[in-house]
């Protein structure tokens, strides 16, 4: 059987050369057309804000930036967790939303925390 076939390929080496450029061209042909998403991301939605408060103690930076951006995080809908870190000089607060559905876009996550902190910035100011 397999005689038969190395016989076959050897009296018809022009099919095979055409047949191996039309695979080799199908193949180069999917790989620049087909989307691919190597690692997909499964996550839950997040925003992530990062602040600077330079040259202050984590203290001071947790009492005056992380606590109050927290705070103001947890108000925006379908939050599922909050977190906040402090370091010198820098802030990190994190929002991890709901997802109810895959689809979920961002969109909307990032205008309710542009709302919040947008709040949160004027009342920053009023003091």
């Amino acid at each position: 059987m397999i005689a038969r076939l190395i016989a076959g390929s050897a009296r018809n080496l022009v099919l095979i050369f055409a047949g191996t450029v039309l695979a080799v061209a199908a193949g180069v042909y999917a790989l620049k057309t087909l989307p691919l998403d190597a690692i997909p991301d499964l996550s839950d939605v997040q925003v992530i804000i990062y602040t600077d408060y330079p040259g202050q103690a984590p203290q001071v930076v947790e009492d005056q930036v992380t606590y109050p951006l927290t705070t103001a995080m947890l108000t925006v809908p379908k939050s599922k967790v909050v977190r906040g870190f402090s370091f010198f000089g820098s802030s990190f607060a994190r929002r991890i939303a709901l997802a109810a559905r895959l689809s979920d876009p961002l969109r909307p996550a990032l205008i309710s925390i542009k709302r919040s902190c947008s709040a949160l910035s004027s009342a920053c100011d009023r003091r």
